[in-house]
């Protein structure tokens, strides 16, 4: 059991608590308001990156290398949703742990992302080898 599920609420009842018996009942009213303006925030975030995500196609992202540069462990999901501003393709089933993610860019490079219960554990950048028959850009 993640322990963030159970100290979270106790948090929110002990400052309740420590409204009430330093101000009485309106510092619960004031603690209140506050939990309240704290989860709208929360909320409002997590729409702002779902109605991003939603403009962009799934499993794309502008730059894979970029991607895989400003990625670090412990980060959640939702984090790397906002940072792609797009889903991630899902290899894993549905509902099974870790969940696997998948970024791909133009170039056909991508990031495969393993989660554990909502948080990078690792991930890894592959790139396409170039094809010679191709010329450079630069050239």
């Amino acid at each position: 059991m993640n322990l963030r599920n159970l100290l979270v609420p106790l948090g929110a009842i002990g400052l309740i608590v420590f409204g009430f018996f330093a101000y009485g009942w309106a510092g619960v009213a004031a603690v209140a308001g506050g939990l309240v303006m704290w989860a709208l925030l929360h909320f409002t975030r997590l729409m702002k990156v779902m109605d991003k995500a939603a403009k962009r196609p799934i499993g794309y992202v502008g730059s894979a290398v970029m991607l895989n540069a400003r990625l670090s462990p412990g980060v959640n999901l939702m984090h790397v949703v906002a940072m792609t501003q797009s889903l991630g393709e899902q290899l894993s089933a549905q509902d099974a742990q870790p969940e696997v993610y998948r970024w791909t860019d133009g170039t056909q490079s991508h990031v495969t992302c393993e989660f554990h219960q909502g948080k990078l554990v690792k991930w890894a950048l592959v790139r396409p080898e170039p094809d010679e028959a191709t010329p450079p850009q630069g050239a």
